[in-house]
């Protein structure tokens, strides 16, 4: 049962890990692209 238990957390945290990596991706280049889409909106 332990086992099972211990599995099942790192399953989770596998998934949370995965959600963390991804949402960091999103934000490094979306962020950038973002602004920049922003500066030539208003200058051109």
């Amino acid at each position: 049962m332990l086992k099972f238990i211990d599995d099942l957390a790192g399953a989770v945290f596998d998934v949370f890990m995965l959600f963390c990596y991804f949402f960091a991706g999103v934000i490094l280049v979306g962020v950038p692209i973002f602004l920049l889409a922003k500066f030539f909106q208003l200058f051109l």
